[in-house]
């Protein structure tokens, strides 16, 4: 009873003696409570996703890296850049060095997997991950980015509303990436080519981007009418799919 909380409910168990599956919630919620604090317990939480998730994302870049690796476009420009740099011939010594086939084939897709990671940029969800992208730093430095959003906002506002400037490239695909709520990384895995397509036709001004957005719908669904997974779908549906009532004779 040296506890307060314990001695409360020792005094309420005399005053009402007759509530005892009450007291007895309460002696064994107090026996088997946990004894760890619960910041500790939260703080190890975010430890072991923030773990997860930089060797989840290693894990989808080495696979990006494997496949490009695969695929004859960038395997044939990768193994000429290597003989140009003369890091094929290195895996070839002869001699003392000299070494089997399999360790010569192994050393030269290592290779061949490092000139794919420094000339080709992976965006998207398989590009290379940053500790920084991680929870437990998104945590820590949620005030800094609060801060700077702060900071960017009401120059925005300065800038475009108050003074009228002219929108630059950057904030001109912003609006349109704002549009058509796309997060930054999705944004960043369009092609250029893309890009200069929405500056062509202004999408940051709202009323030709609502045009742009029909089209796309109009270019989807003929898509999907012309679509022979789509046509099944359809007629699965009108003959057989959900809703459908079937009264079977006995």
């Amino acid at each position: 009873l040296q506890d307060e909380e314990t001695r409360k409910d020792y005094d309420y168990m005399l005053d009402h003696p007759e509530e005892y599956y009450r007291h007895y919630y309460h002696y064994y919620s107090r026996r088997l409570a946990p004894k760890v604090d619960v910041t500790i317990v939260i703080l190890v939480t975010v430890c072991a996703i923030s773990v997860f998730q930089f060797f989840s994302w290693w894990s989808s870049y080495n696979e990006a890296i494997n496949y490009l690796a695969s695929v004859p476009k960038y395997r044939i420009q990768a193994t000429e850049i290597a003989r140009q740099q003369g890091l094929l011939n290195k895996a070839k010594e002869k001699g003392k060095n000299r070494r089997s086939k399999e360790e010569i084939r192994e050393e030269e897709e290592e290779i061949i997997k490092d000139i794919i990671k420094n000339k080709i940029d992976i965006k998207g969800g398989y590009q290379k991950p940053k500790i920084y992208d991680i929870l437990l730093f998104q945590i820590l430095l949620a005030p800094f980015y609060w801060c700077k959003y702060v900071v960017w906002y009401c120059w925005w506002i300065y800038c475009f509303t108050i003074k009228g400037q002219e929108y630059g490239v950057e904030e001109k695909l912003y609006i349109i990436r704002r549009y058509m709520k796309m997060s930054q990384s999705q944004f960043d895995s369009l092609e250029d080519h893309q890009k200069e397509t929405f500056l062509e036709r202004q999408l940051w001004i709202r009323e030709n981007y609502e045009v742009y957005k029909r089209e796309q719908e109009e270019e989807l669904k003929k898509k999907m009418a012309m679509d022979p997974r789509w046509k099944r779908y359809r007629r699965w549906m009108k003959n057989e799919g959900p809703g459908r009532l079937t009264f079977i004779d006995d």
